[in-house]
């Protein structure tokens, strides 16, 4: 089983991968890793400033990596907001049964009652070296571009709109099924 774990800047994936890594013990690949290690690497000219270009430069490579795991029947965890919308069916349907997908956005209402909050646990799993870019503002166009994005390719997003432990811990609770 893959789980390929999306959603808007700051919505708390990494601290769900975690999670999840805790709970099935699979390994865990973080995009956000790849593009770095390919970025310092000098193996690109793209910067982490480039979203739309790193999606299409990194999307083929994981697609290939989860392809990879279901072939030798392995359990990963791919993590990032490098996924395009439609994912699904660039990876196929033989591939794409094998693979449960989580994607998270929060609803404008939980941003501006809890942006406060969503700062002050923006490093808790990794650290964010620059924050300044990250407003209320910016996080609603964000997920509004995530929501329509995916729901557009008929793609269900887990939205965190009161609770995010109770969001998270529904997603936690449900079965592991493609």
């Amino acid at each position: 089983m893959i789980i390929l774990l999306t959603g808007a800047s700051h919505t708390g994936k990494t601290l769900l991968a975690q999670r999840l890594l805790e709970i099935y013990h699979a390994p865990y690949l973080s995009i956000d890793h790849l593009k770095m290690g390919l970025i310092r690497s000098g193996k690109t000219a793209l910067t982490p400033k480039d979203d739309d270009a790193l999606t299409n430069y990194l999307w083929p490579i994981v697609r290939e990596i989860i392809k990879t795991a279901i072939e030798n029947r392995q359990n990963l965890i791919v993590e990032g907001c490098y996924i395009p919308f439609d994912w699904r069916q660039d990876l196929g349907e033989s591939y794409s049964s094998f693979v449960r997908f989580l994607c998270l956005a929060m609803t404008d209402r939980y941003i501006d009652t809890h942006f406060d909050k969503i700062m002050q646990h923006s490093s808790d799993i990794e650290s964010r070296l620059d924050n300044s870019c990250c407003t209320a503002a910016w996080l609603k166009e964000e997920n509004r571009k995530i929501l329509e994005g995916f729901r557009g390719k008929n793609e269900q997003v887990s939205l965190i709109d009161t609770d995010y432990e109770s969001s998270i811990r529904a997603l936690l609770n449900a079965p592991l099924s493609g």
